[in-house]
């Protein structure tokens, strides 16, 4: 007996309706990125292992899926290293190529190969599947898309600025209200480092700091302190967890803190900056708030960092996410290059609009309308109608075989077409169609101009 097929943990099949659902959201997205003059472009699923690696932090390098190397990957390994059985050390020896990590690495390695052909600063956006080694959960997913958009080019605030209005336009056009976008500076938390005495553990601390709400405070000194910050430093940073007023307010009590930080004060003069403007342009669905907790915990964020988390009544966590990266493109040697970029997260969005019952009913893979086949003489007759509807972008189907009529009405019932046209003997003989309404049972003879004002409409 055949084994039963299966697919690998955290990949998934999509239904014709679940298509048409993420689709929606994806022209949603994409409309968004296009009024705000956004440009789209692709790069490959699979890059060479070096443009990637080291480029998301140690947590991130282990997420990654490596491509083995065709033939006998084996025949070009150290006979030393494979002795050792070191899996990190053997990687590189035997696997060339990766799948994409996320879209703004190879994003950066695109702008560097193609600086010659594009203008600065340049703005693009960018919608392709991406693939992490995760452990799969509700809304984290091994393949999942990432839509993107980023600027590089600029060294600008009102990039910032216009990034947060985008996400607003976005999520006002799915109808998600409620949304709370968090903004946090890597300056800032450099310079919190920097006042506790733990400078030369800034990464170690930011990835602590950023599993806040998965772990907890108590879990984030634990973390800590098996990275070596010590005691009294995690004593001085304790006020971060107990922050709390309007986002002014919050600045205003973190400037105290850093007021010995040039580089932290620097940090806050561009958050307030960023925050007066936004707010000032208004937000018409979501929420803007200041999170020193949020850090991210990629290492090319070099200023502003942004996390969009869903609306409370949906505990999905993040919807989206991004930042500033001032010299990502000189990880491939083109120097003094500043970026800055978002993402949507399409997988728990969908979540989202679907636990709260978003989606238009316009929105599905149904056809609009299924011809019945009664026979060879009556299906040349209907034909002709149903090339005029496609041409006209009703989305219509002719059921192929001649059954009988209620398996054909059950066929369409289960689809969720709306419509069905019955052509028999009178039809042909009056020039008219039966068009039937399967929701409502009602049904009516119509000449075809009829038939195509009523499923226009």
């Amino acid at each position: 007996m055949a084994q039963k097929p299966s697919i690998p943990k955290g990949t998934r099949d999509f239904s014709p309706s679940e298509v048409a659902r993420r689709q929606y959201i994806i022209q949603t997205i994409r409309q968004g990125f296009e009024k705000f003059g956004f440009h789209p472009i692709e790069t490959p699923s699979f890059e060479n292992y070096e443009t990637l690696m080291g480029k998301y932090g140690e947590e991130g390098d282990r997420l990654i899926f490596k491509i083995l190397n065709s033939g006998d990957y084996l025949a070009k390994a150290d006979d030393a290293v494979l002795a050792n059985k070191d899996s990190q050390k053997l990687t590189p020896h035997i696997s060339e190529k990766a799948l994409r990590y996320d879209l703004t690495v190879p994003f950066a390695r695109y702008v560097v190969m193609h600086q010659n052909e594009i203008d600065f600063p340049f703005k693009r956006y960018q919608i392709q599947p991406v693939w992490r080694a995760d452990r799969p959960q509700k809304g984290r997913y091994r393949e999942f898309f990432q839509c993107d958009a980023d600027v590089v080019g600029s060294n600008s605030l009102w990039q910032e600025v216009e990034f947060i209005l985008l996400y607003d336009s976005v999520f006002t056009a799915l109808g998600i209200q409620g949304t709370t976008i968090k903004i946090n500076n890597r300056k800032i938390l450099s310079g919190i480092a920097e006042v506790i005495g733990a400078k030369d553990k800034l990464i170690d601390f930011t990835v602590a700091l950023d599993k806040l709400d998965k772990i907890g405070e108590d879990g984030v000194k634990k973390e800590m302190i098996e990275k070596g910050i010590s005691e009294e430093a995690i004593q001085a940073v304790a006020p971060l967890f107990q922050l709390e007023g309007s986002f002014t307010e919050k600045l205003d009590q973190l400037a105290q803190m850093l007021a010995t930080s040039t580089e932290g004060m620097k940090g806050i003069d561009e958050l307030r900056f960023v925050c007066e403007k936004a707010l000032k342009a208004g937000l018409q669905s979501a929420n803007l708030n200041l999170d020193v907790t949020l850090a991210r915990g990629l290492n090319y964020y070099t200023g502003a960092i942004f996390e969009v988390a869903a609306p409370e009544s949906v505990q999905l966590g993040s919807i989206g996410g991004g930042g500033r990266y001032d010299d990502l493109t000189g990880i491939f040697g083109l120097k003094n290059v500043s970026g800055v970029g978002i993402s949507f997260g399409l997988d728990r969005i969908y979540l989202v609009m679907e636990e709260l019952g978003l989606f238009p009913n316009a929105v599905n893979a149904a056809s609009k309308v299924m011809f019945l086949n009664l026979g060879e003489s009556e299906m040349d007759y209907a034909f002709n109608a149903v090339l005029k509807l496609r041409d006209l972008g009703i989305r219509t189907e002719l059921y192929p075989d001649a059954a009988k009529m209620g398996k054909q009405f059950q066929y369409a019932d289960k689809k969720g077409i709306p419509y069905a046209v019955i052509v028999g003997s009178d039809e042909i003989s009056q020039q008219k169609y039966t068009l039937k309404h399967l929701g409502s049972g009602d049904q009516q003879i119509v000449s075809l101009d009829e038939m195509i004002q009523i499923l226009e409409a």
